[in-house]
């Protein structure tokens, strides 16, 4: 099987391949390939035009991975994988950085090559049989990034290399000057220029923080 049949199955799905390689024997996975799953560029209408989505209960999007991706699974013979759920829990920070697509960013949130600080793995499908994948070289963006406008966007200075400030960052988003990052998302992630393209809409940037938000 070929990764465009793949990336073909998950657009009608709202997802798009955001990495790909062959792990370890001994990877939590125990499979010969893995492909991780995000947002595309019509997940959106896609999936708030999901019955998930119009019940009004909590944690949608993760429900509704939960149901579209083992659809995936199914049609394309593997077996799905989230990055919550657990414990145990899927080593997606691990698969993310073994694709060759996702790097530490200077403000410690991983950074991807098409999606930048946006990027949000939604599952992972692992495959018993080696997929035949093509050989790249992928660019991590922030080498190209002079200015990296992410080391000074956050206004109370709650990300640093290594180290996330949780408290400081909730305690910002309970002030009036922090609804700028509550209605249109972080403004760290932002910042930063390759996140364009993760065509992120304002609509699921606050639907995350709300959650986020509520989670204290």
């Amino acid at each position: 099987m070929r990764l465009k049949q793949i990336r073909t199955t998950a657009l009608d799905h709202g997802l798009d391949v955001y990495g790909a390689f062959h792990p370890e024997a001994d990877d939590f996975a125990q499979a010969a390939s893995i492909v991780l799953l995000g947002p595309s560029a019509q997940f959106w209408p896609i999936f708030t035009a999901s019955d998930i989505y119009q019940d009004g209960r909590s944690d949608p999007i993760d429900r509704w991975a939960t149901k579209v991706i083992p659809t995936i699974a199914q049609d394309l013979g593997a077996k799905p994988f989230f990055p919550f759920g657990g414990p145990p829990y899927a080593p997606f920070l691990h698969w993310a950085r073994a694709s060759g697509r996702a790097w530490n960013s200077p403000v410690g949130m991983l950074v991807h090559d098409t999606t930048g600080l946006m990027v949000s793995y939604r599952g992972a499908l692992a495959f018993k049989e080696p997929l035949n994948l093509p050989v790249q070289t992928f660019q991590n963006p922030c080498d190209t990034c002079a200015e990296k406008p992410c080391l000074s966007a956050c206004p109370v200075n709650a990300l640093s290399a290594g180290d996330y400030n949780v408290p400081a960052c909730h305690d910002y988003l309970d002030t009036s000057e922090g609804n700028n990052c509550l209605t249109n998302g972080c403004i760290v992630r932002r910042a930063c220029p390759a996140s364009a393209g993760a065509h992120r809409l304002v609509e699921q940037s606050a639907l995350h923080m709300r959650a986020f938000r509520g989670n204290k």
